[in-house]
């Protein structure tokens, strides 16, 4: 064990990660990246097959985030938002409100999508009490949804083993169900997708007149285990909060810079969201930096007099962080310099013929596609639609086993997650789903075990 893994096992608790399994096992230890790969102590080679959890988008050193945040090194780190402005938040604002669904002009910073989410559900709540309809204050969110790990974004999450230990400690939404649940792929998706729709009417008929907003990962569920939302689901859902005046929360940051082939999810079925939180991809993959999106209405209602007491009093140390805001202008440069949303058509093309033949496998359950989000569900029996036992890891292993020939991907439970940088190329996408579907291989078909390595749920 080298001195920087001893370190970590003795100072460092990681997150989603059962300790003692963790302790009990050997990891990897990066310590530099370059292109699509990672690079451990002992200079083995990895493909980031997760995006380094969903955020790398142009991949590791890219020389144009490199050289934008050394220049900003070279001017200011940091200046509090609080009572001033700076160059690189107010140039990056602009620019994401250019790229963004219309009639979202205003932004609000902070530090990651959580906390973006905490942003949005405090704006909605405030934003009808200055309208006078302080009644409105419950939202709507949609079963086996995430939206974060703040007391406010697990309120409205919906994934029971992520959030139960912490129920005493929030509030109760409405809960509506998912069209994207895995049972409804598997059977009558049509007539299971519309009844969601109508539970989402019911309840906002019976109870509009208290509820503030609605929050939705659009199109993609990826916490739950990349579950697809049907397509139209989005922009009924749209139609719907609007009819019974409703503020529509779009959770963007797992789904938004790319990842569903658009620039944002909301993009593909021309929905502009009243609130839209982004954080992952925003700087690259290089800075952690959030940001909650919303209309001039809802930005309108908070002016007044200092006696108005309209103020948003909501804000963090590194709001605005001029670091990360030149890294994220950098990253949106590099989307128009390079065609990266252009580009990638062909990649989700190729995605989508490899999943074909993956999902044949005699333990896939489904092999699930939005882009460049891929979920792999594996099956223990599969014609009778029996899962894997959860004490198995079944996932975790396979992930582990994947490891070894040199990619590092997670899984979510028994999903096996494929988020690859959007820079990466066909031949590597190509060699990446190779990995994937051998390591399925070995693991489920040949019985082969995997290298042991601690806490690899999420």
């Amino acid at each position: 064990m080298n001195e920087f893994l001893k370190k970590d096992k003795a100072y460092i608790w990681h997150p989603f990660t059962q300790m003692k399994g963790w302790l009990e096992s050997d990891q990897m230890v990066i310590t530099e990246a370059k292109g699509i790969k990672l690079i451990d102590t002992e200079g083995k080679e990895y493909y980031d097959g997760v995006s380094s959890l969903w955020v790398n988008i142009h991949g590791h050193r890219h020389p144009k985030i490199d050289q934008a945040i050394i220049d900003q090194l070279g001017k200011v780190a940091h200046s509090t938002a609080l009572g001033l402005a700076n160059v690189p938040a107010s140039e990056f604002a602009q620019i994401l409100v250019e790229v963004s669904p219309e009639g979202l002009n205003k932004v609000f910073y902070s530090d990651d999508g959580s906390t973006a989410v905490e942003v949005a559900l405090k704006m909605a709540f405030q934003y009808w009490q200055h309208k006078g309809k302080p009644n409105k204050n419950k939202f709507i969110a949609l079963n086996q949804s995430y939206h974060g790990d703040t007391v406010g974004s697990v309120s409205v999450g919906g994934i029971d083993l992520f959030h139960r230990v912490f129920k005493p400690l929030l509030f109760e939404p409405y809960h509506i169900p998912s069209p994207s649940c895995y049972h409804c792929q598997l059977t009558q998706k049509e007539e299971c997708h519309m009844q969601c729709v109508e539970v989402l009417e019911k309840v906002l008929k019976e109870h509009h007149d208290k509820i503030a907003g609605l929050v939705i990962e659009p199109l993609v569920q990826a916490a739950a285990g990349m579950l697809m939302a049907p397509a139209g689901y989005l922009k009924r859902v749209r139609e719907l909060t609007k009819k019974y005046d409703v503020l529509l929360i779009a959770d963007e940051v797992a789904t938004g810079f790319g990842r569903t082939g658009r620039m944002f999810a909301c993009d593909n079925e021309c929905v502009s969201p009243d609130l839209m939180c982004i954080s992952k991809g925003i700087t690259g993959g290089y800075m952690p930096l959030a940001a909650t999106l919303t209309t001039d209405e809802i930005y309108h209602a908070f002016l007044g007099d200092m006696k108005d007491k309209k103020t948003f009093y909501h804000g963090h140390s590194y709001t605005a962080n001029q670091l990360a805001c030149a890294a994220g202008i950098a990253s949106l440069e590099i989307f128009k310099e390079e065609k990266t949303i252009e580009r990638m058509q062909e990649k989700i093309y190729l995605i989508r013929e490899r999943l074909e033949k993956i999902g044949e496998m005699v333990h896939v359950g489904e092999a699930r596609q939005r882009g460049m989000m891929i979920g792999i569900e594996l099956m223990n029996d599969k014609e009778n639609g029996v899962p894997y036992a959860w004490e198995d890891c079944m996932g975790a292993v396979v992930c582990m086993k994947a490891r070894e020939h040199g990619l590092f991907i997670r899984p979510v439970g028994d999903v096996v997650v494929f988020m690859p940088p959007l820079c990466s190329t066909v031949e590597e996408i190509n060699k990446m789903l190779d990995i994937i579907e051998i390591s399925i291989h070995e693991i489920t078909d040949l019985g082969e075990t995997a290298q042991e390595g601690g806490g690899a749920h999420f």
